[in-house]
């Protein structure tokens, strides 16, 4: 009388537990019958059922790696299980050792039960050969289609996977034993290229569409001509008929793709990837390609035969990998398949869907055709909101010869970096009509300067000059005209002034009478406490400080990445560098200054032209050893000529110190260079210096006082 089966249930997170009960055991191979249910195939995930014989000590009985018994064929729409027919094969003899995890049954079991924790249906996995099977992550869309091909090295202690679902593209990899060695290293060499099959309308039970489907396209405005011309046919699918668009190449029947009327997909596995409508862009010039084959057979009613449809949909975004060669282009073969056609052609249109996945489809094909031989469609709008999808909606509301015009109006594929002047037509425009601010500049607030030098919006301004000729007096000065005429605010990145006495100056500058009452201010009345108080107020709203408290000295980046930061935050319309030398200027091993300093300037330009920022940047002159006592050239500046070579303006400060010359009192603006006629020219203006305000005045108003 034979003892009722037990049951026993190993934990699979404990892999060598399972081996030790594998030791000295033999795998039974008892007949078991997997009857057609899939809750009956798919044992729980988090533990492994085991039948124990109780009248042969020492032997287990489990679901044999390959049962015995046939199992009748079931709709693999349903169960996504796949068939194969199994002979009765003797289980294998474990390892008397139980640290040895080399034997590949036992591998296999430890692999498959990790794989069946992240829901992999492991009934009908092998070693050694792909396996197509239903994706865990995506469940094959709305098709259930089974769309993900897994492979088990022939050692079964390592599996790959993929999902060739183009809105899904899960991939993956897992070992029975993270230690071990394995045939991890080997994968590479695994050959992925299957033998294509050979397919036939016989063989796959293709017919001629019914009045039903002819009907259904009918209804989205295609035509019976147009479905016959593309050997649209169908094929019987359960209950129900099915659309399958046939794939040709050189009218033969190469693959095939299923649609039925809830819009699911799936196709003949292991068959060629081409274009859908191959055959018609042979000697094509001109080629279109869209994402789906009913946009295909729509360009056909509107009298484009060139066009072709991708396999395999668009995928949910463009990818970060950079692209490496053909062979690792899986999931664009159908490009490389048909070379020979897309090589001939001068101009390739893409009117791939509107949304996102077919705005990345565009890219996709864009960067591995060449963005200079493509245009892409930009489809009209519905309403105030939304744009038509693709051209079969195209075509059936607006009708063939709108979507002809839609094709032909198609618009070059934009290449970063490479633009039309149409592209700025409505900053010229603004331009033009003085409607975007500041065309002309912004005047300085001196009359003799008005027709040398104005500051425009985004320019960059070298400011030189001996020391203690007034370099940063001017600017200040300059920076408060500007605010009281135009309101503009500032980021001053000023490292030779302490906080307090470049506050000092700004004020003097603003209520023009000194900050104390002190041998400098003479006989003038020293600024009153609500002067002063109001002279913070105007401060605070006017000027916003870039310092480095630290001892470390600032660098150019660290400057432009805070005045970055004021602009946004504070709208800060002008930016003061002053000076250069307190800057940070280590630069790699093998860099020159020359090439430092060209660089550096094109970050500060790229800066003010981004943010429409004027820059001012204050550059010492070098070691004048013969100096005259005249303004230096722009070309002294230490460092590099780039400073004048790459500015917008280049101005000289000067300060008469020679009092058989001119009054002492007189400064020199010579303005050395001006990029923009508009706004200015070369030439010099003289100013009068007040030196216990810190004002500049035009020469006549001082004479005129």
């Amino acid at each position: 009388m034979p003892f009722s089966p037990l049951f026993l249930k190993l934990r699979v997170s404990d892999p060598q537990m399972l081996l030790l009960q594998q030791q000295r055991l033999v795998i039974s191979s008892s007949r078991t019958i997997l009857m057609a249910s899939k809750h009956l195939l798919k044992p729980t995930p988090s533990t492994l059922p085991l039948k124990l014989n109780l009248s042969s000590p020492g032997i287990i009985s489990a679901f044999p790696l390959k049962p015995n018994s046939r199992i009748l064929p079931i709709s693999l729409k349903t169960f996504a299980l796949p068939y194969t027919s199994h002979s009765n094969v003797a289980g294998p003899v474990y390892s008397e050792n139980p640290e040895d995890t080399s034997n590949s049954s036992a591998r296999l079991n430890i692999l498959k039960k990790k794989l069946e924790v992240i829901g992999f249906d492991t009934q009908m996995l092998k070693t050694g050969q792909y396996s197509h099977l239903t994706c865990p992550t995506c469940k094959g869309g709305d098709s259930m289609e089974k769309s993900l091909s897994l492979f088990i090295t022939l050692d079964g202690d390592h599996a790959v996977w993929m999902c060739h679902r183009g809105k899904c593209g899960s991939r993956g990899n897992i070992r029975a034993f993270v230690n071990d060695s394995s045939s991890y290293g080997r994968l590479n060499q695994i050959t992925k290229i299957k033998p294509k099959r050979e397919i036939t309308e016989e063989s796959l039970g293709l017919k001629p569409l019914c009045s039903e489907l002819v009907a259904y396209f009918g209804e989205r405005m295609i035509s019976e001509k147009t479905l016959a011309r593309n050997s649209v046919m169908q094929k019987s699918y359960g209950d129900q008929f099915i659309i399958a668009f046939t794939y040709r190449r050189n009218g033969v029947l190469v693959s095939c793709k299923y649609r039925d009327v809830n819009k699911n997909f799936w196709q003949e596995k292991d068959t060629e990837k081409i274009f859908y409508g191959v055959d018609d862009i042979k000697e094509a010039s001109d080629i279109i390609i869209v994402e789906g084959e009913i946009d295909k057979l729509s360009m056909e009613e509107a009298g484009f035969y060139n066009c072709v449809s991708v396999p395999d949909g668009a995928p949910p975004s463009v990818s970060t990998k950079v692209f490496e060669s053909e062979e690792k282009d899986i999931k664009y073969q159908y490009l490389w398949n048909c070379k020979e056609y897309l090589e001939k052609a001068s101009r390739i249109i893409l009117a791939t869907d509107g949304d996102a996945p077919g705005l990345a489809l565009a890219e996709e094909l864009a960067r591995r055709l060449g963005r200079e031989r493509c245009w892409r469609v930009k489809w009209p709008k519905k309403n105030e909101v939304e744009h038509f999808k693709d051209a079969n909606e195209v075509l059936m509301y607006l009708g063939p010869d709108v979507l002809k015009e839609v094709i032909e109006n198609a618009e070059i594929y934009p290449i970063q970096g490479l633009f039309n002047f149409s592209h700025y037509f409505n900053e010229i425009d603004g331009y033009y009509h003085h409607t975007l601010g500041f065309e002309l500049g912004v005047s300085t607030g001196w009359r003799g300067l008005n027709g040398l030098y104005n500051v425009v919006p985004g320019e960059l301004t070298v400011v030189t000059g001996v020391p203690n000729s007034g370099k940063s007096e001017w600017i200040d000065a300059l920076l408060c005209n500007i605010n009281r005429s135009v309101g503009w605010s500032f980021a001053l990145c000023s490292m030779e002034n302490k906080v307090r006495e470049h506050a000092r100056k700004l004020l003097e500058k603003r209520i023009k009478k000194p900050f104390f009452k002190a041998g400098y201010g003479e006989s003038i009345e020293r600024m009153t406490v609500e002067e002063f108080e109001l002279g913070k107020k105007w401060l605070s709203e006017t000027f916003y400080l870039i310092r480095c408290e630290k001892d470390s000295l600032p660098n150019i980046k660290w400057v432009l990445d805070l005045a970055k930061s004021a602009v946004l935050r504070h709208g800060v319309r002008g930016l003061v560098i002053d000076p250069y030398n307190e800057l940070d200027h280590q630069r790699p091993p093998g860099q020159t200054e020359t090439e430092y300093v060209s660089q550096m300037l094109t970050m500060i330009k790229r800066f003010a032209q981004h943010h429409s920022c004027h820059v001012w940047f204050v550059a010492h002159p070098r070691q004048l050893h013969q100096w005259n006592g005249g303004p230096p050239n722009m070309y002294d500046i230490s460092g590099s000529a780039h400073f004048i070579n790459k500015c917008d303006n280049g101005i000289v400060i000067h300060r008469n110190r020679n009092p058989e010359a001119g009054p002492i009192d007189q400064v020199q603006v010579c303005v050395r260079k001006v990029r923009n006629k508009v706004v200015g020219t070369i030439g010099d203006a003289f100013l009068s210096y007040d030196r216990i305000s810190g004002v500049y005045t035009d020469i006549d108003e001082t004479s005129g006082e």
